[in-house]
Formats: C-alpha cells, structure tokens, sequence
C-alpha cells in the first residue's frame, strides 16, 4: 500500500505541487527527484538509442574525413605529430596505423583526384552532414523546430572544427607540461601528489569542457550555463569511464580479433561510437529537463487538454500579443506569457508554434545578445477578432481527403451553418479587447 502511494505520487502528485505549497529544501529535493526521473523517461519516449544509432552511422561514414581535415589543418600549423600521439594513446590505439593509412589516403585523392576539387567537396559535405544530424538531434531533444541557417551552419561548424585541432595541442601541451613538473616535484611530500591528481585530472577536465559546449552551443535555441554544467560533467565522466575500460579491455578485444580477425575494428569501434552518442545524448536529455523542468508540470493535462480549453488559451495568449502591440510595449517571450498568465510553458509554446502556423502570430528576434525569440500580431489587430482565431484554427491542416460532401450534404451544412452563426457572433469581438 505504502508502494502504491509513492508510485501515484511519483507519477501523478508530485507534478501538480506549485512552488508556494512547499518549503525552499523540499522544493529542491522534488526537482532533483524530477529531473532524474523525466530524464530516464525522455531518454525512452525520445527513443534515444535509435537517434544514437543514426548518429553511430553517420560517424562511421565521417570519422576518416573529420580525421584527415583535423590532420590538414595541424599540418597547416606544425603539429601534426601531436594530433597522431593522441590517436595512439586514445581508442584507436591498436588501428592507429591503419587510421594514418586511411588519412593519407584520403588527402592525397582529395588534392589530386580525377575531378579537381571533386575530393575535397565530398569532405567537406560529408562532415557538414554529420554535424548537421547532431544539430539535429541536440534540436529534436530540444524541441527546436527550425534548424540554423546554411550560412550559420558553414560559419559555425567550420569555427568548431578549426578550433578542434588547437585544443588537442593545448591539451597535449599542458599534460606534458605538468608531466614535466611532477617529475620535478616528486620529492616534495605536499606538492606532489597535488600535482600528480591534477595531471590525471586534465583528461577529465577538458572532456567535461567539451560536452558542456557542445550541450550549450550545439542546440539552435539559448541554453543556459547553469543548466549544463552538472550533465556535462556527468556525461564526461562516463564518457572518461566507458573509454577507460574500452581501451584496457584487450583480452576481451583480443577475443573479437581471434574471431572476426582484422576486421574486429569496426564492430568493436561502432560499439564505442553507439555508447558514446547514448551517453551524450543522455546529458542533453538531461540538460533539456533542467532548463524546462516546469514545462511538465500539469503534463497529463497539456498532453490531454480538450479543445474548449485550447481555444481558450489560444484567445488568452493572442490576446495578451495584441496588447502588447497596441501599447508599444516590448513584445513577448514565451516564457515571460507563461509566467504571466500561469499557462504551463510546453502548452505556450505549442500555442504559439500553432498560432505561428495559422500566421496570426509571427517570430522576432532581440536585438541583444540574450537573443531571445519574441511575439508580434500577424495582421491588423483591428480587424483579429475572435471569429478569425477560431476560423484559422478550424482550417489548419489539410482537407483534401476522397469523400463526396453531397453523400453527406444534410451533416455537412449543418455544420457548416452553425459555424457561421458561431463565428458570425465572434466576428463582433476584436481578440485586443478581451
């Protein structure tokens, strides 16, 4: 019984608690408790190992081209024998010389191949499309439903990689560097084993900095520091931790090289590659559910509202734009109509993406750095009335469906006249005044 109770409240009474009802420590607890909890169950409902799986496919197909455009551009800068140390000391450690094989493959085709250019295209197309279904994949996690831009894609992928090879050295040049000093220091009884700590936590330390960049920067919408520092590092760790015992596992790889022999390396690599994505896919889950943690409060309710009450919230949410507007004030965010009005904020934003839809409202961008997506009216708000919402929201979709209305005829204008008594009334009723 006492089972039954936690279970109903875990799934059912801990959602409808508001902030007022509980003490700042409890209030606390119950988001930790939910975020566990809604992480676990969007890691499942967003089907996330299959995203992984895409993800492990389009890398497979990428790794040699990411590889030797990295390698160009540390041979462009003059370190190019550090990005190799780092391979070999990494997870393809034990193919680290049929990878430079690969590579040097790769770039000799791409500078002098039948087509000119031809070689180096495919490259570049080829990282760009891996890239993009991570984007994508950040943005369905997200709920982003408009990608970047082709130019913010060139521009912004093309930064990433560029600066990819120069935080390998950076990294690979502080370890040695530190190396080089607890060699010096172990004779100190304090300093050394401090230091010591610290060199084994470079590796750490620059793995939480990458997933916590890429939890920040990948989606195309504004993610908040505060809210991807811990899954980053949580996702780091378990990325250091999962690499740690891949790379130490050699009896158990070597059993794969006696049965599948040379090509062992693929299942074993597309093994890392599908737990590595479910990991940091995983922290983005995560980061998501913490940013948006009241977005599920009342979910049962959002996911099942009735259509009297969306019509409702529609009218209250237009409404509130067109005054808005009409008071040359500073249009709205979603987040500030959801705070407002007390409308759960996954419901105000579906409201607004609809009304997007049906062209009644429109996106507008800050002219700050927060960037922030606001809310104008999307025609004369002295003629949006309420019959013209309620219009739009009836014909969104499509109608173009194998039926004869004149089978139907007497269903069909009778529906079709109460509309027009309904909306000839709501025609009266501009949707600023209410």
């Amino acid at each position: 019984m006492r089972l039954q109770y936690w279970l109903q409240f875990l799934t059912d009474g801990i959602w409808r608690i508001t902030e007022d009802e509980v003490t700042p420590v409890r209030k606390r607890l119950y988001s930790c408790v939910k975020i566990i909890y809604l992480s676990i169950e969007q890691f499942l409902n967003d089907r996330i190992p299959v995203r992984a799986s895409a993800l492990t496919y389009s890398t497979l197909l990428s790794i040699i081209p990411i590889l030797a455009l990295l390698f160009a551009i540390a041979r462009g800068f003059g370190f190019d024998a550090l990005m190799e140390q780092q391979i070999k000391s990494g997870v393809m450690s034990q193919q680290s010389e049929l990878v430079f094989s690969w590579v040097n493959s790769y770039l000799q085709h791409a500078q002098s191949g039948i087509f000119i250019g031809v070689g180096l295209i495919m490259l570049l197309f080829t990282i760009l499309m891996l890239i993009d279904n991570i984007e994508r994949s950040f943005n369905a996690i997200w709920q982003v439903k408009r990608p970047r831009t082709v130019f913010r894609q060139i521009t912004d992928y093309f930064s990433m990689l560029l600066l990819l090879p120069l935080l390998i050295v950076i990294s690979s040049g502080l370890t040695i560097v530190m190396t080089t000093y607890v060699k010096d220091l172990e004779t100190f009884l304090l300093l050394g084993p401090m230091l010591k700590f610290l060199v084994r936590l470079v590796p750490y330390a620059l793995t939480w900095g990458m997933f916590i960049a890429l939890y920040v920067f990948m989606p195309n919408t504004k993610v908040k520091l505060s809210h991807a520092w811990f899954p980053g590092i949580l996702a780091g760790s378990a990325f250091q931790a999962f690499q740690y015992f891949y790379v130490n596992s050699q009896i158990w790889i070597s059993n794969y090289n006696a049965i599948y022999g040379s090509f062992a390396a693929i299942p074993m690599f597309l093994l890392w590659t599908q737990v590595s994505w479910t990991i940091c896919l995983f922290g983005a889950e995560m980061s998501y559910v913490s940013q948006n943690l009241s977005s599920f409060s009342f979910g049962k309710e959002t996911a099942h509202i009735s259509r009297r009450y969306h019509d409702f919230f529609c009218a209250i949410v237009l409404s509130a734009i067109c005054k808005r507007f009409e008071h040359e004030q500073q249009p709205y965010t979603a987040e500030e109509l959801s705070k407002e009005h007390k409308i759960p904020i996954r419901l105000t934003k579906n409201i607004l993406y609809e009304l997007t839809d049906v062209r009644l409202v429109y996106e507008t961008s800050d002219d700050d750095k927060e960037g922030n997506i606001r809310y104008l009216p999307g025609m004369d708000i002295n003629r949006l009335t309420v019959g013209v919402l309620i219009e739009r929201l009836d014909s969104a979709g499509a109608e173009n469906f194998k039926i004869d209305k004149e089978d139907y005829s007497a269903s069909w204008h009778a529906l079709i006249e109460a509309k027009q008594a309904y909306l000839y009334q709501s025609g009266r009723i501009l949707v600023k005044d209410l």
